[in-house]
């Protein structure tokens, strides 16, 4: 066993130590990865259906205080009623598909049993600085039918986004429906939903695009990686052991034909 006996060095036993430490963190980052992949893969399979799902009145699945549930959000939904322009305010720094920084135009929609729906008409530009209300389209008129996408109240642990207050005249941050139905002094029903139709006579407001699917094959690939890393590492420190070994041999053949074959000869060149 003296052949070994370098792995008892200071350097050796450091490597060692780090390989050993290796092993389980790889495994656990390629477990966290399982999970992020299971993760992306369910709200994708989520998302899909929701996106798919045949379209339904929207009072039939939110109500006022409601809290929109993660099987609910993306639903297609409809509603009949009329835009109350005089209510209508604008959510700061939001982006069009180009990147763009611009307002999404939040619009009360009463129903014709009184209670209200925020909508979400899309998105128009700030056309400079964010102080002023901007300029926005106005909604058809009278009594209407829009359709779209039922999303859940946002908040700042779910978006990042900051509910600062001393904003200008008819601007938010975030779209809470509790909030509104305090502002407007009426029954509004919980989320919101991005319209889809009808759309907007030349194009403006900006329609919101569909959620699109997360890059949950990437997650698996990360996975598998960071188990191959894992298995890995103790034929690298084998390999390294090895070549080790085999670079001592060669040093001590080396010597033994330096060294003469008997007293009083020269050595072997």
């Amino acid at each position: 066993m003296h052949r070994y006996r370098f792995l008892l060095s200071r350097q050796w036993v450091i490597l060692t130590l780090v390989a050993i430490a290796l092993i389980p963190t790889m495994v656990k980052l390629g477990f966290w990865q399982q999970h992020r992949y299971e993760q992306r893969t369910a709200r994708n399979d989520l998302v899909s259906a929701a996106l798919h799902a045949k379209p339904v009145p929207v009072e039939r699945l939110t109500a006022p205080g409601h809290a929109v549930t993660r099987t609910e959000k993306y639903r297609t939904v409809t509603a009949t009623g009329a835009f109350d322009t005089a209510q209508q305010v604008v959510v700061r720094r939001r982006t069009n598909a180009d990147g763009e920084v611009g307002f999404h135009v939040l619009t009360p929609f009463v129903l014709d049993d009184g209670k209200v729906l925020l909508v979400n008409r899309g998105w128009v530009p700030a056309n400079g600085a964010q102080t002023a209300f901007p300029e926005v389209p106005a909604p058809p008129s009278g009594r209407t039918t829009v359709t779209g996408r039922l999303m859940a109240d946002e908040t700042t642990a779910a978006s990042g986004i900051k509910n600062v207050t001393g904003l200008p005249d008819r601007q938010i941050m975030l779209i809470d429906s509790a909030r509104e139905a305090r502002r407007l002094g009426a029954r509004v029903l919980g989320g919101y939903i991005q319209q889809t139709a009808p759309e907007p006579p030349g194009g403006s407001p900006e329609q919101i695009s569909d959620p699109g699917s997360e890059d949950a094959p990437l997650n698996y690939a990360y996975m598998i990686q960071w188990w191959l890393f894992a298995a890995g590492v103790p034929v690298g420190w084998w390999f390294l052991v090895r070549r080790e070994i085999r670079e001592q041999e060669e040093a001590a053949a080396a010597e033994r034909r330096s060294e003469p074959s008997e007293p009083g000869e020269p050595a072997t060149v």
